[in-house]
């Protein structure tokens, strides 16, 4: 565990950088609590770093950032109960493969798994539900190394109010070592991909919500064209798609020729319209089934900024309306498409679901392109509505916005406060949304 003086880092978008004092390997959890100890020696921060796919400045490390590769064990699997707990650094991917290995899943998932499991737990990384929520709801257990340097284990049994802060708790109030997830049985999901008006989606998105255990959509910007996505548990056998159709649809139609769109409209916004034009009415109906880690994911190989808010769930639909209104009024020429995900309520003090029936609203620009203007205008529609922003994207509210849309905020800054005096695990981004 050698620690590397001036490494720079930066996020998968490349929109965030930095340059820790030193960098850290850590290869147990007693490790992670030595370097906090030497960090506070030293009068240093410290951040632990996943694979960097957070757009926000949440793994920003100024002071020590540890680096989790080293930490990625599976300690246990114990498949009578589903509870599985793995190390904090083991990538989504590969604890979905172990778990498939072992008849077990998680029972619902984000669209991409790349991530490390504590990365996507503590920014609250959730998929599209009816009855099941995001990873913050499917955990039973967490360790963490807290400022003082002790090691602590907390549930809904063992230090609650811990466990309810710390499961989505963007790093504020300790670093997650491990964390045992609740799994299900594994199961197929029946994917069933269709094309739609705009109308006839926003029209009968109770009906989808309230038939399909997973539903979400996209909006293509500057048309009537919606791509809507219903997932259900299926009986099988597997039906996945071929090879090839994986291939012309998720590696080639959804990654190679979209980078190639993207670099186009780059450089001549004015094509966006005619290009989403052609998109929306290329976009085929397809059906198949397969392991439901395999369906939930997706590859993503063009790079982007997002930002994403969610709001009670009875806002979705006018909310939607005036989005699209401000295409005209702000004569926006955005390429990307509009995503669209609900979620059951949350108990998790900072899940942006907490207490309420949530949407999603999920806005995209190419990495490339400028992002000001057309995230503001979002942000303040959707600040109107009590919108809860998304821990690892793009937004600007600050402590002061944040405690009047979650009840359990002042809670969670106490907590950091008792936990954490010093700012052991602070960083310009909790600064932000915690206060100092």
């Amino acid at each position: 565990m050698s620690p590397v003086t001036n490494q720079k880092w930066q996020n998968w978008a490349g929109n965030q950088q930095a340059t820790a004092r030193r960098v850290a390997t850590p290869r147990t959890a007693g490790e992670v609590a030595a370097q906090i100890r030497a960090a506070a020696d030293d009068g240093l921060t410290v951040r632990m770093t996943g694979t960097g796919h957070s757009f926000t400045g949440a793994a920003v490390a100024e002071g020590v950032r540890l680096d989790p590769t080293a930490l990625t064990a599976v300690r246990s699997v114990d498949t009578a109960t589903g509870l599985v707990t793995a190390e904090a650094g083991l990538p989504l991917h590969e604890l979905n493969r172990t778990l498939d290995e072992h008849g077990l899943a998680l029972a619902n998932m984000g669209d991409i798994q790349q991530q490390t499991v504590a990365g996507a737990l503590q920014t609250a990384t959730h998929g599209t539900g009816r009855d099941v929520a995001g990873l913050a709801s499917q955990v039973a257990a967490l360790e963490l190394a807290l400022a003082d340097g002790t090691i602590v284990t907390c549930s809904r049994d063992e230090r609650p109010d811990l466990f309810d802060a710390a499961r989505a708790g963007v790093g504020a109030l300790g670093i997650v070592t491990a964390i045992t997830w609740r799994t299900v049985p594994a199961f197929l999901l029946r994917a069933q991909e269709q094309p739609m008006k705009w109308d006839e989606v926003l029209a009968r998105v109770d009906e989808f919500e309230a038939a399909n255990e997973h539903f979400e959509f996209y909006w293509f910007p500057h048309t009537e064209g919606c791509l809507t996505k219903h997932n259900n548990r299926a009986e099988g056998p597997a039906e996945p798609l071929s090879r090839f159709r994986y291939w012309l649809d998720d590696r080639f139609l959804s990654n190679t020729v979209f980078e190639g769109i993207n670099r186009v409209t780059h450089r001549a916004p004015a094509t966006v319209p005619f290009v989403n034009g052609i998109s929306a009415k290329a976009l085929g109906a397809r059906t198949y089934s397969d392991t439901s880690y395999k369906v939930f994911t997706s590859p993503r190989k063009v790079r982007f900024k997002e930002q994403e808010y969610a709001i009670p769930r009875e806002q979705l639909v006018p909310a939607l309306r005036e989005l699209r209104s401000l295409f005209t009024k702000k004569g926006w020429r955005i390429s990307f498409p509009i995503e669209v995900r609900l979620l059951p309520q949350e108990d998790a003090w900072l899940s942006m679901a907490h207490g309420r029936h949530s949407a999603f609203i999920a806005v995209h620009v190419y990495h490339r392109d400028p992002h000001e203007e057309y995230f503001r205008g979002v942000e303040d529609l959707l600040t109107g509505l009590d919108g809860r922003p998304h821990w690892g994207k793009m937004h600007t509210r600050d402590a002061a916005y944040l405690e009047k849309v979650y009840p359990k905020f002042a809670d969670f800054v106490a907590l950091r406060d008792e936990l954490d005096p010093d700012r052991r695990f602070a960083n310009p981004y909790t600064r932000q949304v915690f206060g100092d």
